[in-house]
């Protein structure tokens, strides 16, 4: 019998219950006998456990190994932070302004010597 991981634990027993599943009743686990009361599901056909996304490290049915290599795959690159947009605005601005200084000095240079 399964146990579900999903981001929204309580809509999904909502789902099952609407089925005819008998969700957090207190029924017999006669499988899954280590799911909490209030995520277990008995249907006619098997039993279901529904885990919500705060409550992954609870499961049985996958081990540490296997979450790590779906974690790879699944971890979206983070976007870039604040903190690297101010570095490279620094960096770009402090270039911009050494070379209006550069430019600026040539033209000085240039017009004292060509009056």
């Amino acid at each position: 019998m399964p146990e579900q991981l999903t981001k929204h634990p309580e809509v999904t027993l909502q789902v099952l219950r609407s089925a005819g599943a008998k969700c957090a009743e207190g029924v017999s686990q006669d499988i899954l006998t280590t799911c909490p009361t209030e995520r277990f599901c008995k249907l006619p056909g098997g039993e279901i456990c529904v885990f919500g996304l705060n409550d992954a490290s609870k499961m049985t049915q996958i081990t540490s190994a296997e979450w790590k290599t779906l974690l790879p795959s699944a971890v979206p690159e983070s976007p870039p932070t604040s903190e690297s947009f101010m570095g490279e605005a620094l960096l770009s601005g402090g270039l911009g302004l050494l070379a209006g200084v550069a430019i600026g000095l040539a033209v000085s240079h240039l017009r004292r010597r060509h009056p």
